[in-house]
Parts: C-alpha cells; structure tokens; sequence
C-alpha cells in the first residue's frame, strides 16, 4: 500500500513537472525580450536561490549537506542546469523554436539508451515501441507546423540542441541513484547554488568586459519582466527540480523522460487558449500518439518494486 501511494505522488509529480514546463515558453518570450540569454540565466537561478534560503534560514526547511555531499552532486548540476541551460539557450539562437522542439522530443530516446546501459533499468518491448509513439507524435506536430524539419542553414545550433538533449538524458539518468541517497530539497539546493554563482559570475564578467554592466541590471526595473522572472525562477526552475528529484526516486529515468513529452501537448492547449493560436488536425492527432506512447511507456510494462524511502543520514 505504501510503495503504491508513493508511485502515484510520483506520478502526480511527474504531471505536474510537465504541466509547468509546457506554460514556460509563454514566459520565456518575455524574457528573452528584454535580457540576453546569459543574463535571464543570472537572473532566474538567482532569483531560484533565494528563494529557497529564504526558509531554510528561517528554519522551515532544513538542509543537511557536507562538502563530500557537494562533490558527490557536482556532476549532476554540471549536466543541468550548468551545461543544458547554455547548451539550449544558445542553441535557440541560431534556429527555430519547432527545431528545438524536435530535438527536444529525442530526450526520452537517449534517456532509454543511458538508463539501459548505466544503471541497467529494463524495459519490454511495449514499452520501447509506446516511448518511439511518443517521441514520433512530438515531432509530427513541429514538422507539420514548420513544414521542413531542420531546416536551419545552422549546424553548430543543431549541434548545440542535441548536446543539451544529452545533457538532460543524462540528468535524468543520474538523478535515478542521487535520489536514494539525498533528499529532493537537498539536491535542488545545491543545483540552485552552483546554478546562481556560476550564471551570475559569467554575466557579471562577460558586462565588465564588454562596458556594458547596466544592461545586467536594466530588465530589473520592469514589472512584466518580473511576473516572468518568477515563473521561471521559482516554478520552472526551483519547483520542476523539487518534482523531478522526488519522481525519479520511485518511477524509472525513461517513465519519467516521456511524461515531459506532455509539455508539448500542454504548450499546444496553452497557445489555443491563452495566445489564440488555431488547433489544426496536426495536433490532435500529435496528442493522441503521445498521450498513448505516455501511457503504453508507464503501464505496459511488467510491475516493478518501488525503491525503499532512504533519508538523507544514509549516505
């Protein structure tokens, strides 16, 4: 009864996760609008960890971390954010949102091969072919609204995309084993502090040698930049890594990379309703392969026993 409880908030966190992450790209745009990607990088994990000392200083969270812990966590934040979010940012500069879209849907494909091969989760044959159904309907869905996939004339962005695709496979990879070991708030925490020193010190650094430290300091100042500044920082930043931590630690790498597949279907209602944006016979038929390829993939397998909880003194 209890492994079952703890599979469905897993679940529930796992939804959750992609729901946030599908509204994101609205606040996205407003950003990227008014700051360089380097600096809503500074800003938003800035923004992520005070956030969250706020209440571990006042005692409402507390947080048990050593130095050995830290290095034991550095690789996992030097895969996300330290080297996806640049990878993804940077990426996005020199081709489309529909390029990055698609090669954003390939995650759960690497996150299968790394899970497989490093920490030996097995899946059957249903759920290879339900995970593929989810990727292909991601990908219908960019390829019939942009009409030509990859057609940037910019290898280095591709190359750049499908890097952070990597990085994020491997995030989640091993996330897997970090979460029996460390609580989730722990791991976020740390993530968000090697997250704010490093952004904040290479936008810092790159405006001091450019002569341009205002512009660090310009979007600050506008309300519409804060709203977003918000979303991204706190939900999409501080609250999706809380989610993520605790549903990797009872539901495998690859069910977990496929229920991210959701945002796009979520970003698809959110553009209808909020943005106006026509549904076209494309996406419907796009969300029907990847709700069935989410659901083929999480519960077309054989069952598997849920980890024991471990706490953050067993190290």
């Amino acid at each position: 009864m209890y492994s079952h409880t703890r599979n469905g908030a897993a679940y529930l966190a796992a939804l959750c996760y992609a729901t946030i992450l599908g509204f994101s790209f609205l606040f996205v745009k407003l950003t990227v609008t008014e700051a360089s990607p380097l600096d809503v990088l500074a800003h938003r994990f800035a923004l992520s960890f005070v956030a969250l000392t706020i209440p571990v200083l006042l005692g409402w969270i507390k947080i048990s971390i050593t130095r050995r812990d830290i290095v034991r966590i550095l690789p996992l934040a030097l895969l996300s954010p330290l080297v996806y979010f640049p990878l993804q940012a940077f990426g996005l500069m020199s081709t489309s949102s529909s390029e990055g879209g698609i090669i954003q849907a390939t995650v759960p494909i690497f996150t299968l091969l790394f899970a497989s091969y490093f920490i030996k989760e097995r899946t059957t044959g249903v759920q290879k072919i339900s995970l593929l159904l989810s990727v292909f309907g991601v990908i219908f869905i960019f390829v019939m609204k942009s009409g030509a996939p990859l057609a940037s004339n910019s290898f280095g962005g591709i190359l750049l995309l499908v890097l952070s695709a990597v990085c994020l496979s491997g995030y989640n990879v091993l996330a897997r084993p970090l979460t029996q070991k460390y609580r989730p708030m722990e791991l976020t925490y740390v993530t968000s502090i090697l997250g704010c020193v490093v952004f904040n010190l290479a936008a810092l650094g790159y405006h001091a040698i450019d002569g341009s430290m205002s512009a660090y300091t310009a979007p600050l100042v506008k309300p519409d930049y804060w709203l977003a500044l918000a979303y991204l920082g706190i939900l999409s930043t501080l609250v999706t890594s809380l989610l993520s931590s605790f549903a990797l630690k009872w539901i495998e790498a690859s069910k977990m990379s496929v229920i991210g597949n959701l945002s796009t279907l979520i970003s698809m209602i959110a553009g209808a309703y909020i943005l106006q944006e026509q549904l076209a016979y494309y996406h419907i038929i796009g969300a029907i392969l990847i709700i069935a390829g989410v659901l083929g993939t999480n519960f077309g397998g054989r069952k598997n026993f849920a980890p024991s909880q471990t706490t953050s003194t067993n190290r």
